[in-house]
């Protein structure tokens, strides 16, 4: 007799369905398991045999077969330890043929019958909406995370006996319910706020501009400056997540196993700051089995890269294609996999080998070729890629234990809303979000520029030394400070104001 149970597995960040199909025979005891599993899954027999007969059921001294299906696709994790027990006590007579076909199941199994937490719950949830199904058993661990998806049964289990039960009508268990509002308005809330910066005026209004145009920015300046405490800070005065792109973001945890149990929805901007010794696999995404890298779980946040030059330059020039296209796409012989990667990227880096280049209280030890190549170390098609450059200088003594308390984050949010707000209605029909993100069509439309502002970029270019790379950059930026001006058509001010924020471009020496 062969049964079948629905299951689900993860590629990229969704899940697709996996019937499970159970088929038991005559002939020898054996456990075999088809459908391109990988080792996780092969040695689910031993845990599913020793589930079931420590639940109170007797595992069949048959030949059992297992197909996962799709055949095609590799299937890894332990979620499928859950179906392929029920469906091989559906098999067996246990539970009645029709009484699994309304339900979704994953879950990890111990040898005493436990239900153990997986990954992925998220994506399984909303699949299994999509589906139309009538709900989800799921571990009792993963219930709450799976009850963010509305107008679905979730069914938190503790043991394979109590699934049975369930199943058979003998044990009712209401399903999970949680107030999704209050959760989410729950976990709004951030530690650190921007008025714990003292000084660093300049800094500050080039990050509200970066969070208003959704710009990448680069700060260069010397060891203590507050490189780090300016980039922590820039997730609090972003617009908040809409549901949809806390759901996007919360899946992305999910299937990277790092979502925290007490935290079933990330209701605030992501904010990822690795380490420069980190391999490209891990920044990017990828691996035998494909995760998602540190650019993927930045995604709708900050990527924050902390000594940028010490990176390794495979790494960072891996950066590129996502920053241009807000995803990245890994390729492996049997699946190609899709990771949204639509992130600020906040770079620090120091102005020279030592640090102190250009610092007024600290003499630089390293010579012009050793500061050069140090800058050289980021490439000119990522600094391409990053809209404002600025110089973060050490923080005077008086500012430090001055009384005067910088501006809330609160306060700065408010005006990033409405700049943002005149984007949304400018973009409406188009695919883009921010003035960050605008192609050479809309600069065309919406960055039209007057005689004087024209002759201010023109001066940059052919005076100043700037790049022609830089000329979008600054129409991007200037577009973005006229509207937190709420100001129609750009300004020569803006311009002039654009222009500072491309230290890099000038050279430092």
């Amino acid at each position: 007799m062969i049964v079948k149970v629905t299951s689900s597995a993860i590629i990229g960040i969704d899940s697709y369905p996996v019937e499970v199909e159970v088929d038991i025979s005559r002939g020898l005891p054996q456990f075999s398991t088809v459908g391109l599993p990988d080792v996780t899954v092969k040695e689910s027999k031993e845990r599913i045999k020793a589930a079931i007969k420590n639940s109170g059921y007797e595992f069949p001294q048959n030949h059992v077969t297992v197909n996962l299906a799709p055949a095609d696709i590799k299937k890894e994790g332990t979620g499928f330890d859950l179906p392929i027990a029920v469906a091989i006590l559906k098999a067996e007579g246990i539970l009645e043929s029709n009484a699994t076909q309304d339900y979704l199941f994953l879950g990890e199994l111990s040898l005493d019958g436990s239900v153990k937490g997986v990954h992925g719950i998220l994506s399984a949830a909303c699949l299994a909406k999509e589906m139309k199904l009538k709900g989800i058993i799921v571990p009792a661990e993963n219930a709450t995370e799976a009850a963010m998806v509305e107008s679905l049964h979730v069914i938190a289990v503790n043991r394979l006996s109590g699934v049975v039960n369930f199943l058979r009508g003998e044990e009712e268990i209401n399903p999970t319910q949680v107030d999704i509002l209050t959760i989410f308005n729950d976990f709004l809330n951030y530690a650190i706020d921007f008025s714990d910066i003292r000084g660093q005026d300049h800094a500050k209004r080039a990050l509200e501009v970066a969070a208003a145009g959704g710009h990448n920015i680069i700060m260069i300046g010397p060891p203590g400056a507050g490189k780090t405490m300016l980039a922590q800070r820039l997730p609090t005065i972003l617009p908040d997540l809409t549901f949809s792109e806390a759901v996007e973001v919360t899946k992305i945890f999910s299937v990277a196993g790092l979502l925290d149990k007490k935290r079933t929805l990330l209701a605030t901007r992501p904010f990822r700051s690795p380490h420069h010794t980190i391999s490209d696999a891990g920044l990017v995404g990828g691996g035998h089995i494909p995760k998602p890298g540190e650019i993927s779980l930045a995604h709708n946040g900050v990527l924050f890269l902390d000594e940028m030059p010490e990176f390794k330059k495979n790494v960072l020039e891996a950066l590129r294609q996502p920053m241009e296209d807000g995803s990245v796409t890994i390729t492996r012989s049997s699946m190609t996999i899709s990771y949204p990667s639509r992130f600020i990227l906040v770079g620090a880096m120091n102005p020279c080998p030592c640090g102190y280049y250009g610092d007024t209280r600290k003499t630089c030890r390293c010579g012009a070729q050793q500061i050069r190549q140090y800058q050289a170390k980021i490439s000119g098609p990522l600094l391409d890629r990053i809209d404002i450059h600025i110089e973060v200088p050490s923080v005077r003594y008086k500012d430090i234990i001055g009384k005067y308390s910088g501006e809330s984050s609160k306060s700065i949010k408010g005006r990033i809303d409405e700049a943002r707000a005149i984007q949304n209605k400018r973009f409406f029909h188009q695919p883009i979000l921010c003035n960050a993100q605008m192609t050479e069509k809309h600069l065309k439309t919406f960055c039209k520029l007057d005689e004087e502002s024209q002759k201010l970029i023109e001066m940059a270019i052919d005076k100043l030394g700037l790049s022609a790379r830089a000329y979008t950059k600054i129409l991007k930026v200037s577009r973005t400070i006229a509207d937190m001006e709420k100001q129609d058509s750009i300004r020569a001010h803006h311009v002039s104001e654009a222009i500072q924020y491309r230290t890099l471009d000038r050279g430092f020496i």
